[in-house]
């Protein structure tokens, strides 16, 4: 199994990369926050790996985080829900918004992602819940805060785009959220306290 790799990126074609690995280039399909916070070509990126073997092709599949690989796991494993699917799943919707639906059994964000229809939906609500995703870290939502939902997603997004690794950005703005702030406003008041801290240490 390969689990990681570390390389310089080659080409970017859709939703799959080249990435060089030690002379080897290897195509890898990733999901859209990996897409998102892509280096230039000849870039280094490291990427957490899941390998599929089929009997005529070997895929690979990569992703920004131990734990969005390890989600992506949970979902292949789940009846009826292949890696294509389970890679749409994560670059559709957000681990907070998956959380959210296996707590509240909402198929809303989940029909969003192409190929899954309400029937699905609601089987996969029922084997998420099975499996406990909803009590992993992974898809864990941060309580305490009332910021907008979508403003926080978007937030987190927004800080991968500048450089942010994800757990970063997650506790970034789950730190900061407060009630009614917009995506803009989360985003300054995370750099502003990033400037503060950096001037403390200095």
């Amino acid at each position: 199994m390969i689990g990681r790799i570390h390389g310089q990126l080659v080409e970017v074609c859709d939703s799959t990369i080249l990435l060089d690995a030690g002379g080897i280039a290897y195509e890898v399909e990733v999901t859209s926050s990996v897409l998102a916070t892509l280096p230039a070509p000849d870039g280094p990126l490291k990427l957490y790996t899941h390998l599929v073997v089929r009997e005529d092709a070997q895929l690979l599949y990569g992703f920004g985080s131990r734990d969005e690989r390890d989600l992506f796991r949970a979902l292949i494993r789940i009846n009826g829900v292949g890696p294509k699917m389970g890679l749409a799943l994560i670059s559709t919707v957000s681990t907070a918004e998956l959380a959210r639906s296996v707590r509240d059994n909402d198929t809303s964000a989940l029909t969003k992602v192409a190929g899954v229809g309400r029937k699905t939906a609601e089987r996969l609500l029922v084997e998420l819940k099975n499996r406990g995703l909803e009590d992993l870290a992974v898809v864990a939502e941060p309580h305490g805060h009332s910021a907008d939902r979508e403003a926080v997603v978007e937030a987190q997004k927004a800080l991968l785009a500048l450089g942010y690794k994800a757990a970063e950005a997650q506790q970034a703005v789950e730190a900061i959220a407060t009630e009614g702030a917009s995506t803009e406003q989360l985003v300054t008041a995370v750099l502003k306290r990033a400037a503060q801290l950096v001037e403390a240490t200095s």
